[in-house]
C-alpha cells in the first residue's frame, strides 16, 4: 500500500517530465541536500522519505540524523540526501508533503497523550484522514504515542447512528450485525455508537458486542453509565473532545478516547529541503 501511494503520488506531481529540472540540470550532475526543520515538535516520515527516495532512484544515499518519533526544534537537520540532482529535485515537494504533514500529526498526537499521561485511557485516530493517504496519518499517530481505530470499513464492525437508525434500532442493529458475521464466517469485532442512555440500556440488554462508543457523553455523563457497562465489553469516548476536556474524559474511567482531530485538524511542521555542499 505505501509503494502504491508513493507511485501515484509521483505519477500526480512529475505527469510526463520534470521540465523544471530536466530543461535546466545536466543528467550527469550529482549533489546533497538537508532537511531542515523550521519549527517544534515531533518528528515523523524519515522512515517514509527513505523509501520515496530509493524508490524513485535507488542509488540514493540518505545520511539519517534524527529518527521519527524524536523531539526537534527549529535548525535541526534531519538528514542528508545525495544523489543525482534531477533525481533530489523531482522528489523533493513530494517528501516534504508528506513529512510536514506526518510530523503535524504526530505532534498533536503527543500533545495529547501527554494530556492523559497517568490515566489508563489510550489514544486513538478515527477515519477523518486525507483520502489516498490513510496509512500515512495512521502511521503517524502511533509515531506520535497512539494508537489507530479500525483502518477502513473492512477490519471491524461499527455500527454508527445511521447505521442505527436505517436498521429500525440498537438491537436490531446489532443482531444483523452477529447474522451477518455467522453466515459469512467472519471473525470481526462488532462496536455500537450510543448517543444516550436509553440506546445504552438496549445495547446492554442485547450484550453481543465488543465495544460500545459513548458518543458526546460528558465525562460526568460515563462516570455515572460506567458501572452498567461488563468489563468483557470495551468502552471508547468520542465526540467534540478538545484539549481542554480530554483529561476529564481519561480520568472517567473509560479505556478509549477517539479524537478526530488528530489527522483532520492539524498545523504541519514547517520544514524545507535544502541544496547544501560539502
Amino acid at each position: 500500500m505505501i509503494d502504491e501511494i508513493i507511485d501515484n503520488a509521483l505519477r500526480e506531481d512529475i505527469g510526463e517530465g520534470d521540465h523544471s529540472t530536466l530543461s535546466c540540470v545536466p543528467e550527469t550532475a550529482m549533489g546533497e541536500a538537508r532537511l531542515l526543520i523550521k519549527g517544534e515538535g515531533i518528528l515523523a516520515g524519515v522512515e517514509l522519505a527513505e523509501r520515496i527516495f530509493k524508490r524513485f532512484d535507488s542509488s540514493m544515499t540518505i545520511d539519517v540524523k534524527i529518527r521519527d518519533g524524536a523531539e526537534v526544534k527549529a535548525g535541526d537537520i534531519a538528514f542528508i540526501v545525495t544523489g543525482r540532482s534531477r533525481s533530489i529535485l523531482s522528489t523533493e515537494r513530494l517528501v516534504l508533503n508528506f513529512m510536514q504533514r506526518m510530523s503535524g500529526i504526530a505532534t498533536q498526537t503527543n500533545r495529547l497523550t501527554q494530556l492523559i499521561e497517568g490515566t489508563s485511557a489510550q489514544l486513538l485516530d478515527t477515519r477523518k484522514t486525507t483520502p489516498g493517504i490513510r496509512f500515512m496519518e495512521k502511521w503517524a499517530v502511533r509515531i506520535g504515542g497512539g494508537q489507530n481505530h479500525r483502518f477502513a470499513l473492512y477490519d471491524m464492525i461499527m455500527l454508527k447512528d445511521n447505521h442505527i437508525d436505517y436498521a429500525g434500532g440498537v438491537s436490531q442493529a446489532i443482531n444483523r450485525a452477529n447474522q451477518y458475521i455467522q453466515e459469512n464466517g467472519k471473525s470481526l469485532k462488532i462496536e455500537i455508537e450510543i448517543r444516550n442512555e436509553k440506546e445504552l440500556d438496549e445495547a446492554l440488554e442485547n450484550g453481543r458486542v465488543d465495544r460500545i462508543m459513548l458518543d458526546n457523553f460528558t465525562p460526568e455523563e460515563i462516570v455515572r453509565v460506567l458501572p452498567k457497562i461488563p468489563s468483557y465489553i470495551e468502552t471508547e469516548a468520542s465526540g467534540g473532545i478538545t484539549e481542554e476536556t480530554i483529561r476529564s474524559y481519561a480520568k472517567s474511567g473509560v479505556k478509549f478516547i477517539s479524537v478526530g482531530a488528530l489527522t483532520h485538524s492539524v498545523n504541519c511542521l514547517d520544514m524545507s529541503l535544502k541544496a547544501s555542499f560539502s
